[in-house]
């Protein structure tokens, strides 16, 4: 049985304000919020419920920093929304259906390829970028949206970047406002699945709400301090971390369980 303590509501409320600041930036907080949240101890499908409420919060604070300086691309954002927003609820629905143990492992196999796509150097911005029209535009953008959507609903560390990326490699978007725009298809498909996992009780609501605070505030400091923090700094500092937090998962469900 989990029992919520002090310390637990500590450690996890200090990981949602760190991981705030890092996802507001260059994305992937859940790498730490998610982990974090397994750690202490928190059955798999009550992370990810409780991850989503605290994750939907913190991106609308985001959100609503970067378009008070016109930074996103809401062409792009509009015709993504209702995409990321069917898959999320498709990717959601999948992991509800997985048993506990088996979706602690799958957890813990998909957070190296997270990891490695986030600390993924992205290239310099020395290509134009390609206009919002055309084929191009009209068949990458539902089919990234569907595709990251999916993935941010069944288990979601990384989907900020995942976004960014590929608006930036694929439609060739500035990185500013790539990250900028990310955040109204984030929402999107973490409020998608934040309604399936409180809809079937996957939630654990003075958690989420501790957590929820610390994340509104990590996303205000960190989108106020986005245009002056490089983006290797933040994956210097995702390294160290998460290399510790990994370590501790691999304990936790490949090596504890043999012992």
């Amino acid at each position: 049985m989990f029992t919520l303590t002090l310390g637990i509501l500590a450690l996890c409320s200090l990981a949602a304000f760190v991981a705030g600041f890092i996802d507001s930036i260059a994305g992937g907080g859940g790498l730490i919020t998610i982990p974090a949240l397994l750690l202490a101890g928190v059955p798999p499908h009550y992370a990810l419920g409780t991850n989503k409420v605290q994750a939907c919060v913190g991106t609308t604070v985001s959100l609503a920093m970067f378009a008070s300086g016109h930074l996103v691309l809401w062409r792009l954002a509009l015709l993504g929304l209702p995409f990321s927003l069917a898959g999320s609820a498709m990717g959601s629905s999948l992991a509800l259906y997985l048993d506990s143990a088996v979706l602690g492992k799958i957890l813990l196999g998909l957070l190296p390829f997270a990891m490695c796509m986030t600390l993924l150097p992205k290239r310099k911005e020395d290509v134009p970028a390609l206009p919002l029209e055309g084929a191009r535009f009209w068949t990458a953008t539902p089919l990234i949206s569907t595709c990251i959507g999916c993935y941010d609903g069944f288990f979601g560390p990384g989907t900020g970047t995942f976004f960014i990326l590929a608006f930036h490699w694929v439609l060739r978007q500035g990185l500013v406002q790539a990250s900028a725009t990310t955040k109204v298809l984030n929402l999107a498909s973490n409020f998608s699945a934040m309604v399936v996992f409180i809809w079937n009780g996957k939630v654990l609501w003075p958690l989420a709400a501790c957590m929820l605070a610390a994340s509104v505030a990590g996303n205000w400091l960190g989108s106020r301090t986005a245009m002056r923090i490089g983006a290797r700094a933040v994956r210097f500092f995702l390294t160290i971390s998460l290399a510790l937090l990994m370590a501790t998962l691999v304990w936790r469900y490949v090596i504890s369980p043999a012992l």
